[in-house]
């Protein structure tokens, strides 16, 4: 199970925060999202070995397009007002004291 931070806005992956998808998606809409970037990493991956440069922009746009709707890119889905820490270390944010906590163990 990944490590989520204690308000569930982002997970941590090697010290560093990335943006959760927004929890008011339904469980539908956001499994069908999770479908398409999938897909859309698969079709990226499948033009990069074939050289093929437009289908790879084209696989990113879908990418772009699928994370931007499960909110995990673009403008935050909180309302608190609180800064968007996504790629920043861990122990260099808000986060740090319950960062250390948890490697502590």
């Amino acid at each position: 199970m990944p490590l989520t931070t204690p308000d569930g806005r982002y997970l941590v992956v090697r010290g560093r925060l990335w943006r959760c998808s927004d929890p008011r998606l339904s469980p539908e809409r956001r499994a069908a999202l999770t479908q398409e970037l999938m897909s859309a990493r698969r079709a990226k991956g499948a033009a990069l070995r074939a050289g093929d440069d437009a289908a790879r922009e084209a696989a990113r746009a879908r990418v772009d397009a699928a994370k931007h709707a499960l909110g995990e890119r673009g403008p935050v889905w909180w309302d608190d007002g609180a800064p968007d820490l996504t790629r920043h270390l861990a122990r260099t944010t808000s986060y740090a004291e319950w960062f250390a906590e948890v490697e502590r163990g």
